[in-house]
Order: C-alpha cells, then sequence, then structure tokens
C-alpha cells in the first residue's frame, strides 16, 4: 500500500478502538436556514397565581409540587375567626330578611287601603331593601370564597375555606407552610398548563423579511441539544425591541414534549428554501486549509481479511443545516459509497503518521 497517498488500511480491532463509523451517504432536506434563539412562554391566561380573598391560617395543604390538578380542585384550606363570623352575620341578616318582608308586605297592604301613614310604609321599605343588599352581598361573598350560602342560611357553619385552581395545570411553586398566616392576595400556589406551552423567538432585524407565518422553525433545548423540536410561525410581532434590535416571534410547539417547562432557553433555526442534496454529518469533515475531505470505505481493492482500506477524497462543501453539510462530490466518485462518519480525524492523523513513517 506504500506510496498510495490518502490511504489508510485499519486491522477490525484498530477501527474498533477508534470507534470508527461509517454510513452510506445519503440525501437530505437541507435548508438556507436563519439562526435564532429564544425562551418557551406560556401565555397569561394558561398560568396561575393562586390567592385567597380573605386572611386566614392554613390549616390543610392539599398538593405538592409537580402535582397535575383540574380546574376547581382544592389546594388548601384556610381557617380565621373572621370567616367564621362572616357566615354568623349571613344567617341572622337572612333570618331578619323574612320578618322585615313580611312587615314591608303588610304595611304596604296597609298604605294601599289608607289606614297607615306614608312614614311607616317606607320606613319598613327602605329596611326592608338595605338588608336584601346587605344578605346580597354576603351571599356572594361566600359565593366567592367557595362556601354554600344556602346551607349556611340553613344553619351551617364552615370552618375553613378552600383555595381551588382557576385552570388546570401543573402546580409549580407552593409558597405556603401549614399554620402560616396568609393575608388577602398573597400567593399561595402557582399552577401553569404546560400542554399550552409556546416559543417567543427574537429574529434579528436583517432576517425579519424573510419570516411569514406558517413558517417552519426546528428548535432545541440546552437540556437535550440532539432533540429536535419543530414549531410553526403563528405571529410575528409589530414593534422592535431596542437592545439588541430584534423582534418577537411567537410559534406553536407541534411535538409537545411534557419535559418543556417554561424559562426555557431554546435555539432554533427557521428554515427558508429547503433543497435536497447529499449530506453528511458536520463531524465526517476534515478541512486542510481551504481544502475540504472525506474518508469513504474503499471497496475497489479488497484488503486482506480483517482489515479495511479508508481513502480521502476531496470534497465542495455546500450550506450547512442543524448538524450537517451538503457535499459536491468528484465526478468519478459513485453515490453509492459508505462514509466515514465518527472517527475521521483520527484517520486523518493516522494517515499524517504513516506518510511521516513512509517518508523515512
Amino acid at each position: 500500500e506504500e506510496g498510495e497517498e490518502g490511504v489508510v488500511v485499519l486491522s477490525t480491532q484498530q477501527i474498533e478502538t477508534i470507534g470508527l463509523e461509517t454510513k452510506t451517504l445519503e440525501k437530505r432536506n437541507l435548508g438556507n436556514n436563519i439562526k435564532v434563539t429564544g425562551m418557551l412562554e406560556l401565555f397569561p391566561q394558561d398560568k396561575a397565581n393562586v390567592s385567597p380573598f380573605v386572611g386566614g391560617n392554613v390549616s390543610s395543604i392539599r398538593v405538592i409540587p409537580g402535582d397535575n390538578v383540574r380546574k376547581g380542585q382544592v389546594l388548601a384550606y384556610i381557617e380565621h375567626p373572621d370567616i367564621i363570623a362572616m357566615q354568623q352575620e349571613f344567617q341572622e341578616k337572612n333570618d331578619e330578611l323574612v320578618f322585615l318582608k313580611q312587615d314591608f308586605e303588610r304595611k304596604q297592604t296597609l298604605y294601599d287601603k289608607g289606614v297607615s301613614s306614608g312614614k311607616e310604609f317606607q320606613m319598613a321599605q327602605s329596611k326592608f331593601r338595605s338588608t336584601t343588599s346587605s344578605v346580597n352581598g354576603l351571599k356572594s361573598k361566600l359565593r366567592l370564597l367557595g362556601l354554600n350560602p344556602s346551607k349556611v342560611a340553613q344553619g351551617e357553619i364552615y370552618n375553613a375555606i378552600p383555595i381551588t385552581t382557576p385552570i388546570n395545570g401543573y402546580v409549580g411553586e407552593v409558597m405556603v407552610s401549614l399554620g402560616d398566616y396568609v393575608s388577602p392576595q398573597a400567593k399561595m400556589f402557582s399552577i401553569s398548563d404546560n400542554s399550552k406551552i409556546y416559543v417567543n423567538f427574537k429574529v434579528y432585524e436583517k432576517d425579519i423579511k424573510q419570516i411569514k407565518e406558517g413558517q417552519q422553525i426546528y428548535f432545541s433545548t440546552a437540556s437535550k441539544p440532539d432533540d429536535l423540536l419543530k414549531a410553526t410561525v403563528r405571529s410575528i410581532g409589530q414593534t422592535f425591541e431596542s437592545d439588541p434590535k430584534a423582534i418577537e416571534v411567537l410559534a406553536d410547539i407541534e411535538n409537545k414534549d411534557k419535559d418543556l417547562l417554561p424559562g426555557m432557553y431554546v435555539e432554533g433555526r427557521i428554515v427558508q428554501g429547503e433543497k435536497s442534496g447529499f449530506a453528511v454529518p458536520e463531524e465526517a469533515i476534515i478541512k486542510e486549509g481551504e481544502q475540504s475531505y472525506l474518508f469513504i470505505v474503499d471497496e475497489d481493492e479488497a484488503p486482506e481479511e480483517n482489515k479495511m482500506k479508508f481513502k480521502r477524497i476531496p470534497v465542495s462543501i455546500g450550506v450547512h443545516d442543524l448538524g450537517f453539510v451538503e457535499v459536491n462530490l468528484p465526478a468519478e466518485i459513485t453515490n453509492d459509497i459508505k462514509i466515514v462518519t465518527k472517527g475521521a480525524y483520527t484517520l486523518s492523523s493516522e494517515m499524517v503518521k504513516g506518510e511521516l513513517e513512509h517518508g523515512h
């Protein structure tokens, strides 16, 4: 084999040691891509911070972070003497209303008959109306607190009020412990519906004209850089952010993965015109100065048993796309060749070493 430039012969043992991998050359759809970065986000209606309407002490907590909850499900209960006092006031006012209603109706009849004075009738009417409005107000408050007003009216008193979730989703944070006093509007739980997650990409000014609704974006998250996810452009922002000068592009994710979480950083490529061509993984290409090379399995001359012969060939390269590079092969090379995808650099250094040894 001596003297033949660009050829390396290795034994099966050496191939295994180096971790060489070969693969048939294949065609791929290569896009002329715009690189973008972004964040996974949720629309405001798909996340909720749960707070109580009234202050109280946490008497029980029914969920832990990561739990899947349905809209209306109880997350915790809070207790406070004021909650009991409000129910008692409702019961008293409600009972009083029965009497005031009868009194008002009686005085109205007498007034209509001209028996009683207008003043007495008006006082009874005013008292009945104001108590009715207090009762209705308390009824609405009890409903807001998740209590059943008709049961309270019948004499039932609830010691604790339920804190429920307004949306379906996953419990994010739990900001309270048992016994904590929680003031009204203090954040107790955060819930997010990650099934509605979308990507917010930042696209630079120079690239924005090449983007349109419905276009596809391939992206990956920092935690799983090898998993390609697909999104479709939903809307393109109308205002520039000043630093850097970029526009927000929102895209719906097609293959939703439950590992996707709001706040994750993503890197993507927006595919412009796609074209089909022969492509190899970036690590298969070896550069020497301006020239790029590939190693292929030379099957023309069968070497001895348990040995493989690799040959270096020059190629010209085209577009880069998601870890692949478009290659144009020399005219005399057929397309059904096997190329070295892993370990090409080691082969290259073996070849140099071989040439040095032959040179002596």
